[in-house]
């Protein structure tokens, strides 16, 4: 064995650092005479176990005491029941797979396998920390000890041949595997860390990173760089570090399809799916501990390419963040999940960004700090130090930015946000926040797969989720999706024709054959459309969002379905908890608060739901209500899900299109967190809104005190002062300076040439893209845009001067 395998300055390295984590312990006393490679393998092993141990805090103060003894007996419970047998750890954990493939049961069986190592690696934690009871303990250091061999002779080793979940085998396991190995690293024996490491080398070679295609892309790409960098710090292999830093350049880089992080701020995984909330808060969490291992040392991460990581802090994961959470919008088939809501898988990328931010530069990783700061400070409904599935590490890092006094925390960031390549959008304002999921044909439906997510069939069809900054933060967090109607998710225009769990095929499969979707935005305000085709259904239907100062406008038109079935657009489903005694107000009527109660609103003008906000009808609508109790499981909607039957009380309004549409449509304002006297006067004034157009060609609206006018052109046409050749997304606006912006964009990626024409006296143009060939001024304004197919739906702005 080569030096390189020597533990004898692992120690001194070890104990100097968690010293000053104020939790790890020093097992032993340090051996002498190292040899230089020594001293660096030693230093990783000791970076590592501060960044999986934490560092920072007392073992002794909350949150962090009631951790480590829940940790603890977390930990004695798996050392008690520990019973090595044939084909299993733990009675519980079978792995053994008597007809070993890759169907679902098998997925189970190589998932247990898996689960066996993060047990073992939960029990090398509680050796390892102080306060928890077990520290040091020599029965609990035998158990750890013995789990390995056991699984190293029976099922993880060299020569085995995997079977279920690829992800069990490359990534779950090795990485807890190598985990617990630095941690017990003086427990074990150079013998047996070589026979871990090449049972790591047998699941994961180099060739694993050898393309980035298939599953070694995005996320999951940062796992397979984590568990080969690990590899070559515990068996001393230079060779492996380099190659698991080399492989994660092909993150870094802007993609323009497929799994990564786009120029819009898109993030996709699984080809189709919007993940910036799951699969991209591991990558980020991922990336943030390998460029704190590697730092300083001669692997140091230096690709300066990593910068646009950086800058997706702000640009892709910011946007979805609020009061803590991680809006559900962009989480896939995470939603089903019971055990961890929105905030709760927001509270991770929170203390990513601020690990991320010790390779940043000083300026973003005190901005980033105070950012985080806000975020976590704001979370009135689910206090981030309170998070039972946050690690220690990540307690402990939120907890350094919460008690830093030199920050001070930095607001919502205000501001449109459109990501036309991955079909969402999200509108933030004074006081709430909202957030738009579409489809297209690059963007799925939904994604379920491994029995997750089986009813999210309509989350693509238009869902309209919003947050207020003191109020309702939960309503996506308190058993919403086991007890929501999920034919009536809100926003949606959806057939209630009976779909199958699953249906549309597992991993974002199915996707609609459309491609207007998208919009424009100046970056404050939005018209955003789609081009909705049902899943598994007939419907078709134009759908427009104009997000604005203090509403959301929402027309749809053409709305037809021949699936025997009604169709329904639900305006708004508010969880209302487990009381639900929210008062509702219709025109000024109350309405009663016992459940059930149903009524149609014939002619409606306004709606108020107390603790909410509004609706206004323009015109007057017959809208449907609805207040009523909701029960349902998550296994009803995830197979590893809690039996527990919940309910929670719902106000739903909806739109009746019939049974077969043929022409259907809508038109209504939400006003997110107004009083019922701001909705009252909103639909007295009938002057604020004009609906310039809702049909199935054009949907345009104008607001003159805002000096707005925005139209979503599915074909061309002209719709009050504009004129456009082509279908194209517009909105125009007059400011008070004597300037105007007028934005455009080609959601459909398909114009190579576009004429718009704006009736409105226009004495010259500030600025314009390239993408502009002509512009001519006069009593009205021409722009002529060239090939916009390249733009991939990006606003095209221009600026001019009014006489």
């Amino acid at each position: 064995m080569t030096s390189a395998w020597s533990r004898r300055t692992f120690l001194a390295t070890s104990a100097v650092l968690t010293a000053a984590a104020g939790g790890a312990l020093a097992l032993a006393a340090p051996r002498a005479s190292a040899t230089a490679s020594d001293d660096a393998y030693a230093a990783l092993r000791a970076t590592w176990t501060a960044l999986i141990l934490g560092e920072g805090f007392s073992p002794t103060a909350e949150p962090f005491k009631s951790r480590l003894t829940a940790l603890g007996a977390q930990a004695r419970g798996w050392r008690d029941t520990l019973a090595p047998a044939d084909g299993s750890l733990w009675p519980d954990a079978v792995y053994a797979d008597p007809d070993p493939d890759t169907d679902p049961e098998s997925y189970g069986f190589s998932a247990k396998m898996a689960e066996s190592f993060i047990r073992l690696n939960t029990m090398a934690q509680a050796y390892r920390q102080q306060g928890t009871g077990l520290t040091g303990d020599s029965a609990l250091r035998t158990a750890i000890v013995t789990g390995l061999e056991h699984l190293n002779s029976q099922v993880y080793r060299a020569g085995q041949v995997r079977y279920g979940n690829w992800y069990s085998w490359q990534i779950g396991a090795p990485q807890a595997l190598l985990d617990v190995c630095v941690l017990m690293y003086d427990a074990l024996t150079p013998a047996q860390l070589g026979r871990y490491c090449a049972a790591v080398d047998h699941f994961v070679p180099d060739s694993a990173v050898a393309s980035y295609t298939g599953t070694s892309t995005g996320a999951n790409r940062v796992d397979l760089c984590r568990v080969l960098a690990l590899r070559g710090v515990v068996g001393g292999s230079a060779a492996k570090i380099a190659l698991a830093r080399d492989a994660l350049s092909p993150v870094f880089p802007l993609v323009t399809k497929g799994d990564g992080l786009y120029a819009d701020g898109s993030f996709i995984q699984h080809t189709t799916v919007p993940y910036t909330g799951s699969y991209g808060s591991v990558m980020l969490g991922g990336l943030g501990l390998l460029f704190a291992l590697l730092k300083g040392t001669s692997w140091e991460v230096t690709d300066p390419k990593r910068q646009v990581v950086f800058d997706a802090v702000e640009n892709a994961w910011a946007p979805f963040l609020y009061n803590g959470l991680v809006m559900d919008s962009v989480a896939g088939r995470a939603i089903s999940r019971g055990e961890v809501d929105d905030h709760r898988r927001g509270h991770p990328i929170l203390a990513s960004i601020v690990l991320l931010g010790r390779g940043a530069s000083a300026a973003e990783n005190t901005r980033w700090r105070s950012l985080v700061k806000g975020w976590a400070q704001r979370d009135y409904y689910s206090p981030p130090l309170s998070n039972p599935s946050l690690s220690l590490t990540g307690l402990a890092r939120l907890k350094s930015v919460l008690d830093d006094t030199s920050l001070t925390p930095l607001p919502e960031p205000e501001g449109h946000h459109l990501f036309p390549d991955m079909a969402r959008a999200t509108h933030r304002r004074p006081g709430w926040a909202a957030a738009l999921s579409m489809a297209d044909k690059r963007i799925t439906y939904y994604e379920t797969g491994n029995g997750e997510n089986l009813r999210g069939w309509h989350t693509g069809s238009g869902m309209l989720y919003w947050w207020g900054d003191t109020f309702a933060n939960g309503q996506y967090s308190d058993a919403f999706w086991p007890t929501v109607d999920p034919y009536r998710l809100p926003g949606t225009t959806a057939s209630r024709k009976v779909l199958a769990n699953g249906a549309g095929g597992d991993w974002g499969a199915a996707v609609p054959d459309v491609n207007w979707v998208g919009g424009v935005t100046d970056r404050k305000r939005a018209a955003v459309g789609q081009y909705l085709k049902g899943l598994s259904s007939t419907l078709l239907a134009k759908k427009s969002w104009f997000f604005l100062d203090d509403t959301v406008v929402c027309l749809g038109a053409g709305i037809r379905c021949q699936d025997g079935t009604a169709v329904e657009t639900t305006v708004d489903n508010r969880n209302l908890g487990p009381v639900g005694n929210a008062p509702f107000t219709v025109d000024g009527s109350a309405k009663p608060v016992t459940r059930p109660w149903s009524a149609t609103l014939t002619g409606a003008s306004w709606a108020h739901l107390g603790g909410h906000g509004g609706y206004v009808f323009p015109g007057g609508a017959n809208v449907r209500a609805l207040r009523e109790n909701r029960s349902g499981r998550w296994r009803d909607i995830n197979t590893g899900g809690s039996t527990e039957t919940l309910t929670r009380a719902y106000l739903t309004l909806w739109v009746d299109h019939g049974q077969n549409p043929a022409d259907g449509s809508y038109a209504y304002q939400l006003l997110p967190g107004a009083s019922e006297q701001r909705t009252a006067a909103r639909a007295a004034d009938t002057g604020w809104l004009g609906v310039l157009a809702n049909t199935d060609d054009q949907q345009g609206v104008s607001v003159p005190s805002l000096g707005l006018t925005a139209v979503n052109f599915w074909f061309g046409g002209t719709v009050g002062p504009l004129v456009a050749d082509a279908p194209c997304s517009v909105m125009v606006t007059e400011h008070a300076d004597g300037t105007a912006t007028v934005c455009v964009s080609d959601p459909m990626r398909a114009r190579t040439s576009l004429t718009l024409t704006w009736n409105r006296a226009v004495s010259s143009v500030l600025s314009k893209p390239s993408t502009v060939t002509t512009a001519t001024t006069g009593t009205s304004l021409r722009l002529v845009f060239g090939d916009l197919s390249g733009t991939r739906g990006a606003t095209q702005t221009v600026k001019v001067r009014l006489p």
